[in-house]
């Protein structure tokens, strides 16, 4: 037996399972847009990462970090700093 629309979605009404089904296929869109690019900004991150250290620097910026760090608390609050941590430690590794 297969779930109705309002089952799979917890909705109560059909309208509303129609929206939730609308408005979910627009997140996972997002998320695949996202997913690509955060793989984008690794992608960078090891380019600025491979400079860095063949010129005699260190593989992180802490500095950097940091502004990195703010730009997202700012713009999120809180939980933007805990997702920038994530965002940096998928590019850099952990230190």
């Amino acid at each position: 037996m297969t779930a109705t629309a309002a089952e799979k979605t917890g909705a109560r009404t059909d309208e509303a399972a129609s929206v939730i089904t609308e408005a979910r296929e627009r997140i996972d869109a997002l998320d695949d847009r996202i997913i690509g690019l955060v793989q984008e900004r690794m992608a960078v991150s090891a380019v600025i990462q491979k400079a860095r250290i063949a010129s005699g620097g260190r593989r992180v910026n802490l500095s950097r970090e940091m502004e990195v760090l703010s730009h997202y608390r700012e713009a999120l609050g809180k939980p933007g700093t805990t997702l920038a941590m994530t965002l940096l430690e998928l590019c850099r590794g952990k230190i």
